[in-house]
């Protein structure tokens, strides 16, 4: 008898967690960390080609060494940061991370442009392979960055409406942080890469735009 008490006791709270959205919650949980996944390691692909790129320019441009340290540097600090699965849950965390991969992709920009003045350089199939390479990953970039922004976007609203904002409240469920644009169609649309402008007469280095935030 007493069994089938406890049966039955785990069965009518397992139907009230049901009924109160903590399945729900778990699922679009579990969406958000295979999504966060995702972008880190899109994020790492574009970090690994770093090195090889920077050597490839400073091969024919030693010249622009602020542009060449200022990628370094820009790597440095994103890898400094431990991206843990516990940064999603740390506003600050995840804002410090942002910024560095923000910095990051300044500084690539920045490296791009001045590759525009070095026609030997634009001609060398290993940079061009480069390029391509990198164009390819902000791609995956930004359809990751989509998908983590879209699940944290679904978590977020069901957390907050009735009645499963009281099954969140219970377990300590909260809002979790997210990427933020200035332009939202940003989000939607991968950045414009053209490695094909030609250098601006003179040899007079292009002014350096500035790069979407990330």
């Amino acid at each position: 008898m007493k069994r089938l008490l406890v049966v039955m006791t785990l069965l009518a709270a397992t139907l009230g967690l049901t009924g109160c959205g903590y399945n729900t919650i778990q699922s679009q949980d579990e969406q958000i960390k295979g999504a966060w996944s995702e972008v880190l390691n899109q994020y790492k692909r574009r970090a690994d080609l770093i090195p090889n790129l920077v050597a490839a320019v400073k091969g024919y441009a030693q010249q622009e060494q602020d542009v060449l340290l200022g990628v370094t540097n820009a790597r440095a600090k994103v890898g400094s940061i431990q991206a843990t699965p516990e940064l999603i849950n740390d506003p600050q965390a995840f804002a410090k991370f942002q910024q560095a991969q923000s910095e990051m992709s300044s500084a690539l920009a920045r490296l791009l442009v001045v590759s525009e003045n070095y026609p030997q350089l634009k001609s060398d199939q290993n940079f061009r392979d480069l390029q391509a390479q990198l164009e390819g990953t902000e791609n995956r970039i930004t359809v990751a960055r989509k998908r983590y922004i879209d699940a944290v976007q679904q978590y977020n609203t069901t957390i907050r409406q009735f009645p499963v904002n009281l099954t969140a409240m219970m377990f300590s469920y909260k809002e979790k942080p997210n990427f933020t644009v200035e332009n939202e169609a940003q989000i939607s649309q991968p950045p414009a890469v053209d490695f094909n402008k030609p250098a601006p007469a003179g040899g007079q280095p292009a002014p350096a735009q500035p790069a979407p935030k990330q």
